[in-house]
């Protein structure tokens, strides 16, 4: 399963494969988008699908020991709220939440752009936000902000975001330019090998990456915008906590 700001998202994952089984079903995030109303609409769509196992459930901010410490694009009040618990009561087995940029970079770093790659690579979702995953040898560094990094004096991810590009109507080229100076301003503090790039705007990768002129080498996510779900799914399987 995968939150967002604006959809909430679930599928059966092969894990053998690292793709999605069946088609995913997507709903609309609940405006405003409370946990209740969004616990419901999570618990619906696992009951669709008859499954009784380990979920795996992303969430737009940082994740602690199943507990929210931010609330990037979703309602406030979702600060403090144990969201493990809050699923666990409405949906058989168990729950695994974690940061849903750091879910994307898992299912990259294993299934994708990322495979057997070494060094410090950085995985950036391209959304209603930027989400980031930063991982060391394979290793992830868990919550990692850096959509919300200073840029120019102002967050990079309001600037550089996909929906700034939709908001603000800007060309490919013209959004390329602001990522690029995003990515110039991470790439001085983190010097990482390989920058990974996702989210739905992926799809449209050959209008806008060529663009770009950033030292680190960047590569289009693979996995795409499924990137999120299955990073749920592994991270689930193998309990991993954020």
């Amino acid at each position: 399963m995968d939150i967002g700001g604006s959809g909430i998202k679930g599928c059966l994952v092969d894990l053998e494969q690292g793709r999605l089984l069946g088609e995913r079903i997507r709903v609309e995030t609940p405006q405003p988008s409370l946990p209740a109303s969004v616990y419901a609409a999570v618990a619906e769509i696992v009951t669709q699908f008859e499954w009784t196992g380990r979920v795996g459930v992303t969430f737009p901010g940082v994740m602690k020991r199943g507990v929210a410490h931010t609330a990037a694009n979703v309602d406030k009040s979702w600060i403090g709220t144990d969201v493990d618990a809050g699923l666990d009561a409405l949906i058989p087995g168990t729950v695994e939440t974690l940061n849903d940029a750091d879910a994307a970079g898992i299912a990259e770093m294993r299934y994708g752009a990322g495979r057997d790659r070494r060094g410090v690579v950085l995985m950036l979702t391209f959304g209603t936000g930027i989400g980031s995953a930063l991982f060391v040898d394979g290793h992830l560094v868990p919550n990692t902000e850096f959509g919300h990094i200073q840029v120019d004096g102002e967050d990079g991810e309001r600037r550089a975001s996909a929906a700034a590009r939709e908001r603000e109507d800007l060309s490919y080229p013209e959004w390329a330019k602001r990522v690029d100076r995003y990515l110039d301003v991470l790439e001085a503090g983190l010097w990482p090998d390989l920058i990974i790039v996702g989210g739905g705007v992926s799809k449209k990768a050959a209008k806008w990456v060529p663009l770009l002129s950033t030292r680190t080498p960047v590569l289009a996510a693979e996995l795409q915008n499924d990137a999120g779900i299955v990073g749920a799914a592994l991270a689930a399987h193998e309990r991993r906590d954020g």
